[in-house]
């Protein structure tokens, strides 16, 4: 066995699990962890400017990916200030490897206020990861940084931290490192999937539900050629827009809002077919029945009783269904033309200016294959519905978390999984600020995500519901000061580009596209109505 240090096992370790970019910024703490990246000419350090940023990053490399994404930060203030986007993670389903520092093993526990000590960090972090590992000594890191991979790419995919203290990652021991596990993710027992094929195949009128786990277990086609054989439309949350495509004739899209009268359409299917997710959004009467694939067994139903539960990865299990469903039943008569009018009486309605205009030049403008990261922004909420999306892992929310500041950098870390794709982040002006600053990150690795900033000078969302509630005399904290966002972006060194109607915009995208470049686009707007 070699000696080596504590950092050296670590980074060799994530090179043996694959990993080739960490996300981070470098500190005291972390110094004998990062210098040995210089040793691996097929590692990269992606150098953000907060370590929130480095988990969102992260997070969109993960999702682009389909392998785990990888931060790195100082304990301490480095590892909350990570939180909100390892919590977005967490929410999303998606698996990133949250590296942190610790205190001096031997102060660690004792409260007396060591350089960026929280008493005690990874309770304060367990709410927000699948798991989280400690390593006091150099020996332990190669079967911690083994054990987190598993929990990665096992189960329900979600963040895992380890965290090791500076001293630790200086000592030098005897270590052998470990090779990679066999982390695949299986199907559901074959009893499971031909009690589910049964209850389907005999369901008068089944419906389907699919969240995103659809997407991230490769299940996408599978589940359109089950939608087509059942003939069943086929509903999506936020995080599944992309399990079918939308301009197939069963895509019944995403709910517009949690009164959605669509809620109550759902109730006259017999048989719920809910696939990836958590299925938290629908409200099933006490008597329909519902088949729910899940990878993980404590969501199988969780929210409604009547459940059949088959527990596997989705993409596997919807591979097998399909073809118990096949070689056992007759392909339902087809029912196109009662589908493709009750999509024109959906889509048909509830359309908004300006955000109609702006949402169909977007959509113009970028290519099938290219990624839309949507903010938390009026545009990224109207799009929920009205932006559609042809093929799976081509749209990213930030799902129940909701973050402001998620979709930039985020959309850095998908492009950095996928330089030769066209990426697009939409945001609002106050989300942006959040993360303003990776605008130079973007010029100094050259990342050429396309940013379009809807700037109406404040929370629009916000400012609008404290003038309708509570009048226009009440507005309070949601007006903001911006500087110039062009002049902003050329400040950093990337492109800056003003668009004004939805024709500009439509123009600005593909050019920015086409030139592959750091880019913001600022689209002035005026208040806008409700998207809800």
């Amino acid at each position: 066995m070699p000696d080596m240090t504590g950092g050296q096992a670590l980074i060799k370790s994530l090179v043996r699990e694959g990993v080739e970019v960490i996300f981070g910024l470098p500190g005291v703490q972390m110094y004998e962890a990062i210098n040995p990246i210089a040793d691996e000419p097929g590692m990269r350090f992606i150098t953000a400017r907060h370590e929130q940023a480095t988990a969102y990053m992260a997070d969109g490399y993960a999702r682009a990916s389909g392998k785990p994404g990888v931060c790195m930060v100082v304990p301490g203030p480095g590892l909350l200030n990570a939180s909100a986007a390892i919590g977005s993670a967490f929410a999303a389903s998606s698996p990133i490897l949250v590296v942190s520092g610790q205190i001096p093993k031997d102060n660690i526990g004792k409260d007396i206020g060591v350089l960026h000590e929280v008493n005690d960090q990874m309770v304060a972090i367990q709410q927000v990861t699948k798991a989280a590992y400690r390593m006091l000594s150099p020996g332990e890191v190669p079967g911690t940084v083994h054990e987190a991979f598993k929990q990665l790419r096992t189960g329900r995919p979600r963040p895992v931290e380890i965290e090791i203290p500076q001293d630790t990652l200086g000592e030098v021991e005897d270590i052998e490192l470990l090779e990679p596990g066999d982390y695949r993710r299986h199907g559901a027992p074959q009893d499971q999937v031909n009690e589910a094929a049964r209850i389907l195949a005999e369901a008068k009128d089944p419906v389907i539900w699919a969240g995103g786990g659809v997407i991230s277990s490769g299940g996408s086609e599978a589940l359109t050629r089950i939608a087509e054989h059942l003939q069943a439309p086929v509903h999506v949350t936020h995080e599944g827009k992309g399990a079918i495509d939308e301009r197939h004739y069963l895509s019944r899209g995403a709910l517009k809002t949690r009164t959605d009268t669509l809620r109550e359409e759902l109730k006259s299917h017999d048989v719920i077919l809910a696939v990836g997710t958590r299925f938290a959004a629908v409200f099933p009467d006490p008597g329909q029945r519902v088949v729910q694939i899940d990878i993980d067994p404590e969501e199988l139903g969780r929210n409604h009783a009547n459940t059949y539960k088959v527990l596997g990865d989705a993409g596997e299990t919807l591979a097998a269904l399909e073809t118990q469903l096949t070689s056992t039943s007759e392909a339902h008569e087809s029912r196109q033309d009662e589908m493709v009018e009750w999509r024109a009486n959906r889509f048909g309605t509830g359309r908004l200016d300006p955000q109609d205009g702006f949402n169909e030049a977007l959509r113009r403008a970028i290519p099938e294959d290219g990624i839309l990261i949507a903010g938390m922004t009026q545009l990224g909420y109207y799009g929920r519905v009205y932006f559609p999306i042809y093929k799976p892992g081509t749209y990213f929310n930030s799902s129940y978390f909701g973050n402001l500041g998620f979709a930039y950098p985020t959309a850095l870390g998908v492009k950095v999984a996928k330089p030769d794709t066209p990426v697009i982040a939409i945001s609002g002006d106050g989300g942006f600020m959040f993360n303003s600053s990776e605008l130079a990150t973007a010029v100094q690795y050259n990342i050429g995500v396309v940013l379009v900033v809807f700037n109406d000078n404040a929370f629009g969302n916000v400012m609008r519901d404290q003038k309708d509630r509570y009048g226009a005399d009440r507005v309070v904290g949601s007006q903001l000061h911006n500087p110039d966002f062009v002049k902003l972006a050329e400040a950093y060194g990337a492109r800056g580009v003003r668009a004004h109607t939805p024709d500009e915009l439509e123009t600005a995208v593909r050019e920015a596209i086409a030139i592959d470049a750091p880019t913001l686009i600022e689209v002035p707007v005026g208040p806008m109505p409700s998207p809800f």
